[in-house]
Order: C-alpha cells, then sequence, then structure tokens
C-alpha cells in the first residue's frame, strides 16, 4: 500500500505578518497532484491543520476545497486533530464526511477504532489518536499520572488490543501529534511541556508498522518505523535550513517500509544574514539572498540610522531585524534577546527570580509552583479552546 504523510498545515498562519494563504494553497494542489501522479491508495494529515482553534474563513475554505478535491479524486483521508486544533470545531460532520472517504479522527475516545483500507495482500488499520493534552483526557484512559507519556501510552494499549483482535496478517498505522524523543524543535511549535517534560519515548508505537507523526516542523526520521513529515512551509527563520518535504512511504505485504521524501513548493526561500549594516549592504555573496525572505542580524556597536529601510533597498524582503552588538568577551551587557534566547518560559521565570532575589534562585518546592502556574496556563487555554 502506498500512503503520503503529511501534517503541520497551520491553514491561517502568517509569516511575520505575510500572508501565507496563496503559498497554502499552492502546497495543497501539489498535494492532490502528487496524490494523483502516484496513484496513492491513502493521503495521512498528522495533526495541526489549521494554526489555531478558531481559523479564518479563508483557511476554513482552503480546507474544504482539499476535501473535495481528494474526495473527487477517490483517495481516501486519513486526519487527526492537533494542538493547534480545536478537536470539536475539526471534527463536525465527521460522520458524513467520512461517507466521501475523508476520515477526521478527533475524539480521543475512538483512538482504537481503525480506518480499515484494503490492498492486494489484505487489510491495513488506519489508526487515528488525535493530539491528547493529559490534563483532559487522563480520566478516559484512566491514568496514574497526567503526562503525554501515560496517556499516550494508554492509548496505543488500545491500539494493540484491537489489532490483536483482527485477522493474522493485518497491517497497521498510527498517526499521533506529539513531541517524541529524538526529534529535533523548532521555533515555530508550541511548547506542549507538561510537569517540565515533553518529549515521550518512541518505544511507544512498537508493534505497529509505521508511525505517522506531526507537531515538529522539521522532516526526521525517528527511527525506520517512526517518521515525523514536518510541515509543508516554513513558519519561522528557524526553519531556514528544513527541506520542506512529505513522505511517500509504501507498505509492503509484510510490513516492510520504503520511504521516499517529495519536495514540496517553496514560496520564498528564507536567509539569515548578520554582521554591520555597511558590510551586509555591500558584501557581494549575498547577491543570492537578495530574493529572499530576511532576518537581518546587526553586529553594529551603535544602532545605525534607519537600518530597516537601508536594508530593504537591496533585500526588499527583509521581515526580522535583530540587534546584537559586538562586545567585548566579557561584557556582561548582553541584550534581552541575547540573555533570552534557547530558554523557555520555565526557565525565564526561575532567571527573573533568581535576579530580584539578588542571585538566590527558586528552590525544588518554589520550582515545582512555578512549573504548576505554568501547566496551569497551558491548560486553561487548551479547555477553553474545546469549549468554544
Amino acid at each position: 500500500m502506498r500512503f503520503l504523510h503529511t501534517s503541520d498545515w497551520h491553514l491561517g498562519r502568517s509569516f511575520h505578518r505575510v500572508s501565507l494563504l496563496g503559498a497554502q494553497e499552492a502546497f495543497l494542489d501539489h498535494l492532490v497532484t502528487t496524490a494523483r501522479e502516484h496513484d496513492v491508495d491513502a493521503v495521512l494529515v498528522a495533526g495541526d491543520v489549521y494554526d489555531r482553534a478558531v481559523p479564518p474563513l479563508a483557511a476554513v475554505q482552503l480546507f474544504d476545497d482539499v476535501l473535495h478535491r481528494l474526495a473527487d479524486a477517490g483517495v481516501p483521508t486519513v486526519m487527526i486533530s492537533g494542538n493547534h486544533d480545536s478537536a470539536r470545531r475539526l471534527g463536525v460532520a465527521s460522520g458524513l464526511i467520512a461517507r466521501a472517504g475523508i476520515h477526521l479522527r478527533t475524539d480521543p475516545a475512538g483512538c482504537a477504532t481503525p480506518v480499515v483500507l484494503r490492498d492486494g495482500h489484505g487489510d491495513v488499520a488506519f489508526y487515528g489518536l488525535p493530539y491528547l493534552e493529559p490534563a483532559l483526557v487522563r480520566d478516559e484512559f484512566r491514568t496514574a499520572t497526567a503526562g503525554h507519556e501515560a496517556v499516550l501510552g494508554a492509548a496505543m494499549e488500545r491500539v494493540r488490543a484491537d489489532l490483536a483482535e483482527r485477522a493474522p496478517g493485518t497491517r497497521s498505522v498510527v498517526l499521533a501529534h506529539a513531541f517524541v524523543a529524538g526529534g529535533e524543535p523548532s521555533d515555530s511549535e508550541r511548547d506542549i511541556t507538561v510537569g517540565g517534560v515533553a518529549a515521550v519515548p518512541s518505544g511507544l508505537f512498537d508493534g505497529v508498522d509505521y508511525s505517522a507523526l506531526g507537531h515538529l516542523h522539521g522532516c526526521q526520521t525517528v527511527n525506520e518505523r517512526v517518521r515525523y513529515s514536518g510541515s509543508p512551509l516554513a513558519y519561522s527563520f528557524s526553519e531556514t535550513h528544513h527541506r520542506k518535504t512529505m513522505w511517500l512511504v509504501e507498505l509492503g505485504p509484510s510490513g516492510e517500509i520504503a520511504a521516499e521524501r517529495l519536495d514540496c513548493p517553496v514560496p520564498r526561500p528564507l536567509a539569515r544574514i548578520e554582521g554591520r549594516l555597511e558590510d551586509l549592504l555591500e558584501d557581494p555573496a549575498l547577491a543570492r539572498h537578495e530574493g529572499a525572505w530576511v532576518e537581518a542580524t546587526l553586529t553594529d556597536p551603535v544602532r545605525p540610522a534607519e537600518p530597516m529601510a537601508r536594508l530593504a533597498e537591496r533585500f526588499p524582503h527583509t521581515l526580522s531585524l535583530v540587534f546584537a552588538p559586538e562586545r567585548a568577551g566579557d561584557d556582561e551587557a548582553a541584550s534581552y534577546a541575547e540573555r533570552l534566547r534557547d530558554r523557555d518560559d520555565h526557565q525565564i521565570a526561575e532567571d527573573f527570580v533568581t535576579h530580584v532575589r539578588g542571585g538566590s534562585g527558586p528552590d525544588d518546592r518554589e520550582r515545582a509552583v512555578l512549573r504548576g502556574a505554568f501547566d496551569d496556563v497551558r491548560v486553561d487555554t487548551a479547555v477553553r479552546e474545546v469549549a468554544g
């Protein structure tokens, strides 16, 4: 059986205030064309169809259009909700839509009810595990702890139990939206850390032939049977060096895996450039970036006059400007951005406590209080999105 594995469309998202709707439409055109050209048996979408719980109408129209086109092409499609989606909204009319071959899996209670497709070698069961917010699904899975590993592990136990009841030789595919250990994140994914732990072990997916993952925006292979497709478009400058692709997966008669990366359309390349303003404006080696979306980091000791306007004369698509003045090695007056780089919200809060106390950081009890507060805010946001 041959299928396309994609994820993290984030329909409705912009890039530094530049609309990506046209680029997203071009990707969806490419998706439908690729599905036809490669005569795939299914298309898989591993979550984050939309960029937010209440997407703009233009994004909903894109989604509606691609579903019609896939259904008209006779290509079964299996998709799950991600942490950016409102599962309830995405799942509206899922029973009716399934009659057209579009299978939306947004209810955690249905994770062990697969979409079963057949090829010349028998059944393939596709299990859709929507994003499992631990605090919201703990009761459903009756887990002792409210963590990603616990709820995802419980969901996979249900999957394996269902698979064990099926005919011998039934092959299996799982769609999931999670941060799996070994994956490489970027700046554009929303944090899903619970209790200070974000990643789950890849061993949770043992026992199935292929796990189609979503959430991380870089295409990557955790192991032969566990892969991220990544997002089809770049959504932050941290993805400058990403090659945006989909996986074309061949599932053999005994569960053998052959996977090929198929490139997605690139609306405009990304470039990160760094140096003093005059050097950036004159360096001939940077000519290749003049048509790119640019993030420029200026290292001038003193902020130059009208830097964005001057950069735009050579790099008209400059979208981000960062100041990182050159300093002596022992200069502690680092910029605010430099001090926050590569630090998550919890670490920043701990740094603040240390600062206001004159060097004394939080103890273990206080760290737990801080972590609990961040978890409560994240869960409250998720609850409000579900209720909305």
